[in-house]
């Protein structure tokens, strides 16, 4: 129930590939994927992990690159030809 409340407040699957700089080996680039709910524009999820990232993990930030989808797209949404009616 958490994602369709989330979902239905304007939250959006988002992506984010977080390429940084090993420990121990500075000029090697490590990825790692992120992905959750989150609000677009401003993606507050996302930059929260970030703020994490930046003071409890070693590994110095390079680069952020973010890609987010509604979890349900117009394209899914088909309406309906005909009328149907319970008794």
């Amino acid at each position: 129930m958490r994602h369709f409340e989330l979902s239905l407040r304007g939250y959006r699957l988002t992506t984010a590939e977080i390429l940084y700089h090993m420990p121990d080996h500075p000029a090697v680039l490590q990825s790692f994927i992120w992905q959750d709910l989150d609000l677009a524009p401003k993606f507050p999820t996302l930059n929260k992990f970030l703020r994490f990232w930046e003071t409890r993990i070693e590994g110095r930030l390079h680069s952020v690159r973010v890609a987010a989808r509604g979890l349900i797209s117009d394209a899914e949404l088909k309406m309906g030809d005909g009328e149907f009616t319970l008794n």
